[in-house]
């Protein structure tokens, strides 16, 4: 007979576990895994079965499914309590699809308890300069920042109207030394230029692990509807950034060129990270999720890989 102390009466201990799905593992998937193993069932969707063996070794039940082809995605409904949003959008538009054929699945029979969405800080655009909290107003100039406020809306509404308690994380520059390409030790190497101090930018970091625990705080503790400016203490301009780093690592500091030079010589990608400038306000991160960061600046962080 059924217990009466529990709904789930005398199944073994593994099905009476909370089940969170995680969509898009990759590096920072792994990172919350491996938060989570062993404490609670962990399933990974991919659209990738090559990645099969890492997400199994990693501790989470593999998932085939593609964000682009929705009628894949059809087994997700009432899979798990608990959802961790981390895959991109698509390259090109300026909606996210992908979020919108995720969310359809979800709801499809019983949507989750809780889901958490990773944006991107670029959904403020550029804020001159300026301390930035989560009330300030949206105001994405990419396409790459617009797709992330398209997702965010879905997001939000999905909360609102199936009963979701949804958080958005906005995350700025994700960096760690034992993450691929999560060092600026190449492009010191290369000699990438900076700007000059008159025409720098702010710019915000945070560890790949102090991601990977906002990201597991924020499927418990999130409140409803909430957005979380997820990035370190440190309050630097892009250009002392890499000179502090060139410092650490022993390089050469980068040279400086004016705004109007990196116009005509860098690519838009490039140039697009230094045509915003702000500085993130994080006390809704430490107050509401809890989180202590390991690393209060991207600086310590980096010395960690010497």
């Amino acid at each position: 007979m059924p217990s009466i102390q529990s709904p789930l009466g005398a199944l073994p201990a593994r099905f009476r576990r909370s089940r969170v799905l995680v969509v898009g593992c990759g590096d920072i998937g792994l990172r919350v895994a491996a938060l989570l193993a062993g404490k609670l069932t962990v399933r990974a969707l991919s659209s990738q079965r090559v990645r099969v063996p890492a997400l199994r070794a990693a501790g989470t039940t593999p998932l085939w499914g593609n964000l682009d082809r929705p009628q894949s995605l059809r087994r997700l409904a009432g899979l798990a309590q608990r959802v961790l949003h981390l895959a991109p959008p698509a390259i090109v538009g300026a909606t996210d699809e992908r979020t919108g054929a995720l969310l359809y699945a979800l709801r499809r029979r019983g949507a989750p308890a809780a889901l958490v969405y990773a944006s991107t800080s670029g959904v403020y655009g550029d804020c001159g300069g300026a301390w930035v909290g989560e009330g300030h107003a949206l105001s994405p100039t990419t396409p790459r920042a617009q797709r992330r406020a398209d997702a965010e809306a879905r997001v939000q509404f999905f909360g609102r109207s199936a009963g979701v308690r949804t958080t958005v994380l906005r995350v700025p520059g994700i960096y760690a030394p034992n993450r691929e390409g999560g060092t600026p030790i190449e492009r010191l190497r290369k000699a990438t230029p900076v700007l000059d101090v008159a025409d720098d930018v702010f710019t915000n970091h945070i560890h790949a692990d102090d991601l990977a625990r906002a990201c597991v705080r924020a499927l418990w503790r999130g409140k409803p509807q909430r957005a979380y400016n997820v990035n370190d203490d440190a309050s630097l301009k892009m250009g002392d950034y890499f000179d502090a780093a060139a410092a650490l690592y022993g390089l050469p500091l980068p040279p400086r060129i004016s705004r109007a030079r990196a116009e005509v010589e860098m690519g838009a990608m490039q140039l697009s990270f230094m045509s915003e400038s702000r500085r993130m306000v994080n006390a809704r991160m430490k107050q509401e999720l809890g989180l202590r960061l390991r690393y209060a600046s991207v600086l310590d962080g980096l010395a960690t890989g010497l």
